[in-house]
């Protein structure tokens, strides 16, 4: 009797899945992930490309939005000089970004797994963009560190 109040009593006290859904974690990159973020002779030549693609893919949205920004990465490598290489990344995101991949590079990875290709709803918009204000101002605060350290 004790072990089933226990087991219970645990799962009333788990989070609801509503209040889960509605958890943004802060945006983190890795770069290219498992792709290289550049060339042996220039090791960040598409790095920026890379972290853009995770931005998109962190805030997540519909399978539309999803495409686009695929397209985005495509298209920013290509500029870079580099269109072979954007092919080979388009293809590993289509095969490797689902929203219904339990890694930490699928898209929508700011929220919780199996949200799947949902539109953002207003009150989610507005918690993306609060999670960018900080990241604004802890990357401004961080380049005028590091120019008083290098003059």
């Amino acid at each position: 009797m004790i072990k089933k109040l226990i087991f219970i009593f645990s799962i009333l006290s788990l989070p609801s899945p509503s209040l889960l859904a509605d958890t943004l974690k802060p945006f983190t990159t890795d770069g290219c992930s498992a792709f290289p973020d550049g060339t042996l002779e220039q090791q960040s030549l598409w790095a920026d490309c890379c972290i853009k693609h995770d931005l998109a893919y962190w805030k997540g949205g519909t399978y539309a939005e999803k495409e686009q920004a695929d397209k985005n990465l495509q298209l920013c490598v290509a500029e870079v000089g580099e269109p072979a290489i954007a092919e080979i990344m388009l293809a590993g995101v289509k095969v490797g970004g689902s929203a219904y991949y339990p890694t930490p590079y699928r898209w929508a990875y700011g929220w919780p797994y199996l949200r799947g290709y949902k539109a953002l709803n207003e009150n989610e918009k507005e918690r993306v963009n609060a999670e960018i204000s900080k990241l604004t101002i802890m990357l401004n605060t961080l380049i005028k560190e590091l120019t008083k350290t290098s003059e």
